[in-house]
């Protein structure tokens, strides 16, 4: 007898009717968010409620993002396929996969060791070669290895890091939550643009957990952690 993955059909439902259902257009994006088994990056006890449309807790009081934003910020970024990405917030390593069918490498910074670690097996497991994880402080990015053509934040920041702007290549496109207030938050996209003004445009209220690092938030003190 075949065996029949439970989850794939819960996986095609939640791309019908969370994402296109809710405008989410681009078929890059839908089809990466239809290839990446949700299920295997969420705690085994909450496998059942992987592809609800709602954060679920990770760990280390982080959550895995809903769905829908995760396709919405995706599909803010334009990718083609040829870029390289830096998402800020690996988590459990989920939207780094998804990046990583829409791009050509995915670098991934994740403050918390635990969650580096676990993201780096499961990612390694799935065969995701073209992720690269890395334990550090994302609000400075990663020089290193920069420009990049996309960046991507998982976390709230106070205001638009500095030094994430300075990687961006010229046309580059920056995705972040930022700060609008004790309760409010607001998704933008930054678009870099050589020798004139970025461009900024506010997307949709949003609610992440905070950006930690010299460049966002203190560690203690704020908030909303």
């Amino acid at each position: 007898m075949k065996w029949i993955n439970p989850y794939r059909g819960r996986r095609e439902d939640m791309v019908l009717e969370q994402l296109a259902g809710r405008g989410v257009h681009d078929p890059r994006v839908l089809e990466a968010m239809k290839s990446v088994p949700r299920e295997a990056f969420v705690p085994e006890e909450l496998r059942d409620s992987a592809y609800a449309d709602q954060p679920l807790p990770i760990g280390e009081g982080q959550t895995i993002s809903q769905p829908y934003i995760i396709a919405l910020m995706a599909e803010a970024l334009g990718l083609r396929g040829d870029e390289k990405v830096l998402e800020i917030g690996t988590g459990s390593g989920y939207a780094a996969a998804v990046l990583a069918h829409l791009a050509r490498d995915v670098h991934t910074i994740e403050r918390l060791a635990a969650l580096a670690g676990h993201a780096r097996e499961t990612l390694r497991r799935l065969g995701y070669d073209t992720v690269h994880v890395v334990e550090g402080d994302g609000s400075v990015g990663l020089p290193g290895v920069a420009p990049y053509d996309a960046i991507v934040v998982t976390a709230e920041a106070p205001v638009i890091p500095p030094s994430l702007r300075a990687q961006l290549k010229p046309g580059g496109r920056l995705v972040i939550p930022v700060s609008e207030g004790p309760d409010d938050q607001v998704l933008v996209r930054l678009t870099s643009r050589d020798g004139a003004r970025e461009k900024l445009e506010k997307l949709c209220p949003v609610r992440f957990v905070p950006l930690i690092g010299s460049e966002g938030w203190p560690a203690r003190g704020h908030g909303r952690r």
